[in-house]
């Protein structure tokens, strides 16, 4: 079975590389990893768009902050994966 990792995040320039990182080393090729930003102000998007970009299947960009419960019901919309994990940018 195949998973799919959603990992919603706000403002987390300082997290999101490392959590992406630790994603990526622990799931197998047929996995997929999708981020949803929930329109960072800080630098967290232009991270995810251009450092980022290699390592995630499937980037969303909100148009605006809708909340953690809309960003993870954008990723399960977009996962076809079996198995769905969610995953905090924060590293928790």
């Amino acid at each position: 079975m195949n998973l799919s990792v959603i990992i919603p995040c706000f403002n987390e320039e300082k997290t999101i590389s490392k959590i992406i990182e630790k994603v990526k080393k622990n799931i197998k090729e047929n996995d997929e990893i999708i981020v949803i930003d929930d329109f960072s102000n800080d630098k967290t998007r232009n991270i995810l768009d251009s450092e980022l970009k290699e390592s995630i299947n499937h980037l969303i960009f909100n148009e605006k902050n809708f909340g953690k419960g809309f960003s993870i019901k954008k990723g399960i919309e977009k996962a076809k994966n079996e198995i769905i994990l969610i995953q905090d940018a924060d590293l928790e």
